[in-house]
Formats: C-alpha cells, structure tokens, sequence
C-alpha cells in the first residue's frame, strides 16, 4: 500500500479549478466522494450513499495502483481491463480474506455497473472532470484536441441515474463546443 500512497499524489488530466495545475488523484477521490453525498438527493433512483461512497474509493486505489487511464486515450484503454484486474488481484489479496472479499465483491459490482448503486457511483465518477474542465475553460480538452461528441459519448452514463445533472451538462458542453473549449 505504500507504493499506492505514493501514487495518490499523481496528476490526472483534469486541472485544478483555477488552472493552475493538475488534478491528483487524492484530489479526485475526495471529490467524488463528496459528490456522491452532494448528488444523492439528485438519482433517479434511490442509492447507498455510504455504500458508494465505498465503492468509489475502492475504484480509484485499484485504479491509481494500476496507471490512471486516460477516459480519451483509446490506445491506453485497450489493456486497462487486465492492469486493473492484475491490481486489484494484488491490492485485495493484501488484506485479511473476509475484508479483501467484501472489498473485492464491492469493487466488482462497480466495474460491472449492473446495479442502482454501481450505476450512479460510475455517473458520479464522471461528473467533476468534466465541470472541472467546464470550470477551467476547457484546458485538459484543448491540450488533447478533444471533440464534443467524445465528451457526450463517454459521459453518456451519467445521464440514467442523474437526468437533471446531465440536462445541465449537457448544455453546458454545447456552450464550451461554442465558445470554442471543445472541437466540433
């Protein structure tokens, strides 16, 4: 776990609000949290807050144990299943059977996103990098030349479990698309 600290300290490709620098991962983390708490009242559906909340962070220390993967970069994408796999096989198998099952069990139900609260975990999950880059003028997407439809493409999921939260994003893209932060 010690090499996993060390990492929660990496930069994501997200900025921070004032575009100063990097999103790390302990940012991100802390973040989705605490909208998961902030975003409940808003699902459309009723969920576990705490159990999400869980399964988030669960999610992002297998994650950041296994190289954050970039949401646009196809390439990187192509062998995340198995690294997160391999990490998660690792970082469970450290802890004592029960809690490293329950652990797993839970971080598998987010993965498969097949239930209420995976659902909105993974919506969750998605929603401050795109009002981070909202708030920064777009940085993280112009420095990856990233298009609209990719944004509305990959973040389509949010829009199930948080309709009102994806009504507003979504005109919130097509804004940013206008005012020139992302490609048409």
């Amino acid at each position: 776990m010690a090499a996993c600290v060390s990492q929660c300290f990496l930069s994501r490709q997200s900025w921070i609000t004032d575009g100063s620098r990097q999103e790390n991962s302990a940012e991100h983390s802390w973040h989705a949290a605490l909208s998961a708490l902030v975003l409940a009242p808003y699902a459309a559906f009723p969920v576990n807050v705490d159990r999400v909340i869980r399964m988030l962070l669960l999610h992002d220390i297998v994650e950041i144990d296994a190289g954050d993967t970039f949401l646009y970069d196809d390439q990187a994408a192509a062998d995340q299943a198995a690294r997160e796999q391999a990490a998660a096989d690792r970082l469970f198998g450290l802890l004592p059977f029960e809690q490293g099952s329950a652990d797993r069990a839970l971080w598998d139900e987010f993965e498969a996103g097949a239930t209420p609260d995976a659902r909105f975990a993974k919506a969750v999950d998605r929603v401050n990098p795109v009002l981070l880059n909202l708030a920064t003028q777009g940085v993280g997407w112009q420095r990856h030349g990233i298009r609209l439809e990719q944004v509305l493409d990959r973040n389509r999921g949010i829009e199930g479990p948080l309709p009102a939260v994806w009504a507003v994003l979504r005109r919130r893209l097509e804004a940013a698309a206008s005012a020139g932060w992302l490609l048409r």
